[in-house]
């Protein structure tokens, strides 16, 4: 199953992914630090969904208290209500 989640607080706007059997799947940034994105999306790739939620919620960007990982979490915690 495919989601789009819009951004709060983080330079990225947009995040595209998919939820397989569980799994998070090709996890895409829209902006952001590009490589830097990439690689998360990299290491969460065919991760269980509650395991990427626990590694990543509440991980901060300098003084602002989300960062890109944790917009991961909180689009996976959305994408769990729908699955």
């Amino acid at each position: 199953m495919q989601f789009e989640y819009q951004t709060k607080g983080t330079c990225s706007r947009t995040i595209l992914f998919e939820i397989e059997d569980r799994k998070v799947k090709n996890v895409q940034y829209i902006g952001g630090c590009n490589g830097n994105l990439k690689g998360i999306g990299a290491l969460v790739e065919g991760m269980d969904i509650d395991e990427v939620i626990s590694r990543l919620e509440g991980t901060t960007c300098g003084p602002k208290n989300t960062s890109c990982p944790d917009q991961l979490a909180k689009a996976l915690k959305e994408a769990k209500k729908n699955i």
